[in-house]
């Protein structure tokens, strides 16, 4: 079984999604052959860099509401990422571009290590507060999954090094119908919007399992050459 993940690295519902997922998995008894597949997706694609301004002006000027407002919004969401263990700190969150970060994971996945640092991305944003748009500060987050800085360096400073992986991933998203993060397409056929509860994650995914996976092959038991009847008629074998 495959799942393919769209999300950004500033949704924080994303993130929560991702934890719940992996709940998820957890509980299923096949786990060990599902194949999990990070896709990208900007919130924003013209989103300018941090220029200062907290995720609660942000999210006010936005979506037209009070700072004060936003920040209870955030706390709802805070207390949802509480309930799956992560510690979100909305005052240090630092709103950017990300596609450069995007650009880097797809150079991850080359050498076996994107989902590490699309979990580490994660982490850096929602509870360290780090900037995902600064070089240096990627090449901190990278280097903790054994990614040197000079692989770092020649990503990025070449703006069309995976800018193409990015931008298709980014459309076929769009083919799938995809107005949101996270967004989960399970065996290119099923699909899932939300960060959903993990019950549904789970029972999505014995759901593909029972109507997908190969049918075990049954154990012969008794003779070989017991007595059957076919379409030619019914045959005793001699003893």
């Amino acid at each position: 079984m495959k799942i393919e993940v769209w999300s950004d690295f500033v949704c924080p519902f994303c993130y929560i999604g991702k934890r719940r997922l992996e709940s998820a998995l957890e509980q299923f008894p096949n786990r060990d052959q599902v194949e999990i597949e990070y896709k990208s997706f900007e919130l924003d694609p013209i989103a300018q860099n941090y220029a200062g301004v907290s995720i609660h002006e942000a999210l006010a000027k936005k979506y037209g509401m009070s700072v004060e407002e936003a920040k209870q919004a955030n706390r709802g969401i805070g207390e949802q990422a509480k309930s799956v263990g992560l510690e979100y700190n909305f005052d240090t969150m630092k709103p950017t571009n990300t596609f450069d970060a995007h650009r880097l994971t797809k150079y991850a996945e080359t050498i076996g290590k994107g989902k590490e640092l699309t979990e580490q991305l994660l982490h850096a944003y929602f509870v360290e507060g780090k900037l995902l748009s600064d070089h240096d500060m990627l090449v901190e987050i990278a280097n903790s999954v054994d990614i040197t800085k000079e692989e770092v360096v020649t990503v990025l400073e070449d703006q069309e090094r995976f800018a193409s992986e990015v931008r298709n991933e980014e459309m076929l998203a769009q083919q799938y119908g995809a107005t949101g993060v996270p967004f989960f397409v399970i065996n290119q056929k099923y699909s899932i919007s939300g960060a959903q509860p993990t019950e549904l994650f789970l029972s999505a995914i014995n759901q593909v399992w029972e109507e997908e996976a190969p049918k075990p092959k049954l154990k012969k038991l008794g003779e070989e050459l017991a007595t059957v009847c076919t379409d030619d008629g019914c045959v005793i074998p001699e003893k």
